[in-house]
């Protein structure tokens, strides 16, 4: 049986111990050398950045997040351990761990690292549709022969070279399929490296929920239910017509999903519908120059993973949650798609402005929409705004100083209200 050790990157025909370092971290499966489709997931990634760049919280629990009415971006594993998880309330996750540390997301500083990463899946093939700045699908197919060492090998000295350089584990999932790659990557976590291949497919999805099947979320989960389906292995005995017929498209896609069959492939240039980013404060705001100073915040984050994906976008949405949990929203498009922290914002103040009579809020964000490849294009200037190329060229240098210096070597004074 094929077997690679994960340690040391040894060829092996046997487990479970590495001859070569002795390392556990073998992996073995008929399947090995012959599967190229692969998820990657990056363990705790928001966490994983900041430790590695304090190696100070290395051995502490850590929150990446803030406030008390505010939500968990991500932890560590060691806050796990107390029961803390990603979009928990900051009030619940300090209770549970007290003792742990809170930092609040620097988007730009994980939008650089996940820079760097893509950079290097792209070194293996050009075949990688990212997925957030932390996980991507990548189709190996035919790259041995380029690189000397099949999918799998190529995937673990991948995933050795992120952890020692960026300070970063990966949880890799390989199989013949997105679908199966996507949950392969879940199985092991972290640091896990899990084969499901074609031989297995049936076997492995037969007794499994029906929440492990793509697109099944509470809402369908009833419909199906309602149906007498309560798992994977009750779609089995359904024939494809009567499910979809019962489901629509849904059911069809489920009928082939419940059998391992997933013909969607790795696209490159796919790319989401939307960038966005919110907060919830620790007590209503009714102060209009505080909600903007939240508002500017954001909004540079928003640039920045713009920028981070190479994006622009031509509508601009402002979100507000009233104390009554009431959700308004205002929407305006762009003369000109946009990527850049300052034409947004111009746009989404002029948006919240509308709205701030009805404060108090408890939830602001904004976000664009309309995405499109950044066409590298900054403002001219015309007579309605001719300071816009003097603030575009601005704001381009100050991602260069920030990049080099941190993001806070250049704070604008609208942070500090």
């Amino acid at each position: 049986m094929p077997a690679l050790c994960r340690d040391c990157l040894t060829p092996l025909t046997t487990g479970p111990r590495c001859p070569t370092c002795r390392s556990p971290r073998v992996i073995a499966h008929d399947e090995l050398n012959s599967l190229s489709i692969a998820h990657l997931d990056c363990d705790a990634f928001y966490a994983s950045v900041e430790k590695h760049l304090n190696p100070e919280l290395r051995d502490r629990p850590l929150i990446v997040g803030g406030g008390t009415r505010g939500v968990v971006s991500t932890c560590c594993y060691i806050a796990r351990l107390y029961g803390v998880r990603s979009a928990m309330p900051m009030f619940e996750a300090r209770r549970r761990c007290p003792e742990a540390v809170v930092v609040p997301p620097r988007m730009s500083v994980y939008a650089e690292v996940s820079r760097s990463l893509r950079s290097r899946m792209e070194a293996l093939t050009p075949a990688v549709e990212p997925l957030s700045l932390d996980e991507a699908f990548l189709d190996l197919t035919g790259t041995e022969r380029l690189h000397g060492a099949p999918a799998a090998e190529l995937l673990a000295r991948l995933a050795h070279e992120v952890e020692r350089d960026l300070g970063i584990s990966l949880s890799v999932g390989l199989s013949h399929n997105k679908f199966l790659a996507k949950i392969a990557s879940d199985l092991d976590k972290p640091r896990g490296f899990s084969v499901i291949g074609r031989s297995e497919t049936q076997a492995f999805l037969k007794d499994k929920p029906l929440r492990i099947l793509w697109g099944v979320g509470l809402s369908t989960q009833g419909a199906l239910e309602q149906a007498g389906i309560r798992s994977v292995s009750d779609i089995l005995d359904w024939d494809i017509r009567d499910l979809t017929d019962r489901f629509g498209q849904t059911g069809e896609r489920l009928w082939h999903l419940a059998r391992g069959i997933d013909t969607r492939k790795v696209c490159p240039h796919d790319q989401p519908k939307s960038i966005s980013k919110e907060t919830t404060f620790d007590q209503d705001l009714t102060d209009t120059e505080l909600l903007f100073s939240h508002l500017w915040r954001l909004t540079e984050q928003v640039a920045d993973r713009a920028k981070a994906r190479e994006l622009e976008g031509k509508t601009v949405t402002v979100k507000v949650k009233q104390a009554d949990h009431r959700i308004l929203t205002r929407r305006r498009s762009l003369r000109e798609p946009a990527q850049l922290a300052d034409a947004i914002w111009r746009v989404a103040e002029e948006l919240l402005r509308d709205l701030a009579p009805k404060a108090p809020f408890r939830l602001v964000g904004v976000g664009i929409s309309d995405l499109a490849p950044a066409s590298g294009r900054d403002p001219a200037g015309d007579l309605l705004d001719p300071g816009a190329a003097r603030r575009a060229a601005a704001e381009r240098a100050t991602d260069v100083i920030r990049a080099k210096f941190g993001t806070d070597a250049i704070i604008k004074g609208r942070m500090l209200r």
